[in-house]
């Protein structure tokens, strides 16, 4: 399929990984993913990546129980770069040349962020993926995704979940919910939709790039969003 779009940001969920389990990593949802994301760059399009860590930790759950909310928010960030060390190992199996960049230095493991050097990364035909969130507590990984597109000049970003696209409400707890084919920033950040933190949306919406929200069990749904095939929700 010819590609729309010829450089996307991709934001996957840490649970994602997780598969049916919850918790770590389900080996075969993880070369799944990845035969996803080979497509895309089959496609010619360069990919960015951004994952969660709530398979691992989730530092908002952790300050809720009592802990510092920096601190466990460090901590979540440390957990989206033990996801992004496993989904490199895989892409890199299935033939993908990756860097992974992190927000917090730790150069024995991977390479620092910076744009330009992410920028040539891309040039060279390598998926990049951005670990430890913005390096700031209190930001989310979709605030990261939204700002890591922004930095990257990527066209679109694309938000793989477990449902079909934006919902009026969850569809796993209400069966009356509607999915919108597309809906605009501010509908979602009026509504409190869910579909990103609202830091995010705000962020996006200031620099008019779009969101497609679609889901991640869907085969080949994510290289059908980047040929411009209308699928899941766009947010614009």
């Amino acid at each position: 399929m010819p590609a729309t779009y010829t450089r996307v940001l991709l934001k996957i969920s840490g649970e994602a990984l997780a598969g049916g389990k919850g918790t770590g990593f389900d080996f075969e949802t993880l070369e799944r993913i990845a035969g996803e994301i080979k497509q895309v760059v089959a496609m010619g399009t360069a990919v960015g990546l951004v994952i969660g860590g709530g398979n691992i930790v989730r530092g908002a759950q952790f300050s809720r129980m009592g802990m510092d909310r920096v601190g466990s928010d460090y901590m979540g960030m440390l957990g989206t770069v033990i996801n992004a060390l496993a989904v490199q190992d895989v892409l890199e199996r299935a033939g993908i040349e990756t860097r992974v960049m992190t927000a917090i230095n730790m150069e024995q493991i991977a390479e620092p962020f910076i744009r330009r050097r992410a920028l040539r990364h891309f040039d060279k035909g390598r998926v990049v993926i951005f670990a430890g969130g913005t390096g700031n507590p209190y930001f989310s990984t979709d605030t990261a995704a939204a700002l890591r597109a922004i930095q990257t000049k990527s066209q679109v970003v694309i938000k793989a979940t477990s449902v079909d696209g934006v919902y009026s409400a969850d569809p796993k707890k209400d069966p009356e919910a509607t999915l919108f084919g597309e809906i605009s920033y501010r509908d979602v950040l009026l509504k409190e939709l869910g579909v990103m933190d609202q830091a995010a949306i705000a962020l996006l919406r200031e620099n008019t790039l779009p969101v497609i929200v679609l889901n991640i069990n869907t085969p080949g749904a994510i290289a059908r969003a980047v040929s411009g095939e209308r699928i899941g929700t766009l947010v614009q």
